[in-house]
């Protein structure tokens, strides 16, 4: 056990079928291990159930009040001293901390990391069986109409909810099925090219259990300004298209765009800018038919030199990458992945949503009198 503190294993993923194999799988090849689970699947009335047990036995179950009518609260104020109660009783080698359906790993590693006296997370997992991958990520319900929201004012869906499970996640365990094929393994491996995809049923699951995960570089990569996006790809019928452009967007022009440009592609993500907010670098995230833009804050090249030092590491070289010498890091970086993928008809629509020369000759002050078209998207 490193530093006498106890290894946390958290397992996640709407699959479930497949999360639960996984995380039996835990508990029969790693000696002493327990696995936690927080249902909340009855939480609409009032109450969250929670078992611990191992590979034999069930050692406990209860039951846990809403916080705040929100059952991933709950969730948080009950977990952290279960798990040091476990730590102290000094007999648990790995605490399997199974996610309910719809929990996404990356809020539950950072509330364990940060009561690391005696915790310490060896790992995130999020469970997958290919044949699956699709019809989540193209699933554009609401979490409450599928009966999985974790709250009354819980407004994901389906698929933006599985894409940010999958791709948080640097080992990807495997549970496949005979319905699973080519397309659906492709489809996989270019959504989350960095990660390590492990057969459930290898012994390689316990070693990746206590591999290691550092909370703060995993939040960086899912940072827009300097997320590891996915390269160019075609495989199995399956391809990612990656557009990268310098100059700023029509606003006008990409928001009549947004519906063709959201049902192009299966998931869609990366940073872009419009022309009539030059200094704003916003956020695209898109699955299920369903896009959401967000101010990820000012791009590099709008601060002072002053303020570069407080700028994370990873975040200058993310800008250097992309540096122009007339803009800086602004910069149009999307990626999209998906079967039977239109480039050409990509490549059209995007191109045809920028500046014209004309406009752009204009310069940054006529740029930002244009209509401010995404003023709704941005709760402006």
């Amino acid at each position: 056990m490193t530093d006498q503190k106890l290894p946390v294993a958290i397992v996640g993923g709407l699959h479930a079928d497949a999360r639960r194999a996984v995380v039996e799988r835990l508990l029969r090849i790693v000696p002493g291990s327990v696995a936690l689970h927080h249902d909340l699947a009855a939480a609409a009335e009032g109450t969250v159930r929670r078992t611990v047990r191992d590979t034999l036995v069930v050692r406990d179950e209860g039951e846990v009040p809403l916080v705040n009518d929100c059952a991933c609260c709950a969730l948080r104020e009950d977990l952290v001293p279960e798990l040091e109660r476990l730590a102290g009783g000094g007999r648990t080698r790995l605490a399997v901390v199974e996610l309910w359906d719809s929990v996404e790993p990356k809020a539950m590693a950072e509330v364990v990391a940060a009561h690391g006296e005696f915790l310490t997370v060896t790992s995130v997992i999020t469970a997958v069986d290919p044949a699956l991958l699709l019809p989540c990520l193209g699933n554009g319900d609401d979490l409450a109409e599928a009966g999985l929201a974790a709250a009354a004012s819980d407004q994901r869906t389906v698929a933006d909810t599985w894409a940010r499970q999958l791709e948080y996640a640097p080992v990807l365990a495997i549970v496949d099925s005979e319905q699973a094929d080519d397309e659906d393994r492709a489809l996989l491996a270019q959504l989350h090219p960095t990660a390590r995809q492990i057969p459930y049923k290898s012994g390689e699951l316990a070693e990746a259990a206590f591999a290691g995960f550092d909370v703060e570089a995993a939040a960086a990569r899912q940072h827009p300004a300097c997320a590891l996006l996915p390269q160019d790809a075609d495989d199995a019928g399956v391809g990612t298209y990656v557009w990268h452009r310098t100059r700023p967007f029509h606003p006008e022009r990409l928001y009549a765009a947004l519906e063709d440009l959201c049902c192009a592609a299966a998931r869609s993500r990366g940073r872009f800018w419009l022309a009539d907010r030059p200094d704003t670098l916003l956020a695209w995230d898109s699955a299920g038919g369903a896009l959401c833009v967000e101010n990820a804050g000012p791009w590099l090249a709008s601060l002072p030199d002053a303020a570069w030092e407080m700028v994370p590491p990873v975040r200058r070289a993310a800008a250097a990458l992309d540096w122009h010498p007339e803009h800086g890091d602004c910069c149009q970086h999307l990626v999209f992945t998906s079967p039977g993928l239109d480039r050409d008809g990509l490549t059209a629509l995007l191109d045809s949503c920028l500046l014209t020369d004309a406009e752009y000759a204009a310069g940054r002050e006529a740029w930002k009198r244009l209509p401010p078209a995404f003023d709704s998207l941005l709760e402006v």
